[in-house]
């Protein structure tokens, strides 16, 4: 019988637990996402954690500051996506 299980790149990983930790998403959320188990995706996760001592060293505020500013750059980026389309469109119109 052949092995069931599924393989993952490094970078397929990478990007599952970037969308947790950095994104500030639940494992639970990002696992149903990416159709892997939330217990894969924990594993992952903790494994990633544990390479990343930067995080164990910010205190509670700077941890507050960190979070709301990822929000703060994701809203940008939204906010610059649509400003890209919104130019590419009125270009678009002139011609």
């Amino acid at each position: 019988m052949g092995d069931t299980r599924k393989s993952f790149t490094a970078e397929y990983k990478a990007n599952a637990v970037a969308l947790v930790i950095d994104d500030d998403r639940s494992i639970a959320d990002v696992a149903r996402g990416i159709a892997v188990s939330a217990q894969t995706l924990g594993d992952w996760v903790a494994k990633a954690r544990a390479t990343r001592p930067e995080q164990k060293d910010l205190k509670e505020s700077e941890r507050q500051e960190l979070s709301r500013l990822r929000a703060e750059v994701a809203d940008l980026k939204m906010k610059l996506e649509f400003a890209k389309k919104v130019a590419a469109w009125f270009a678009k119109d002139q011609r």
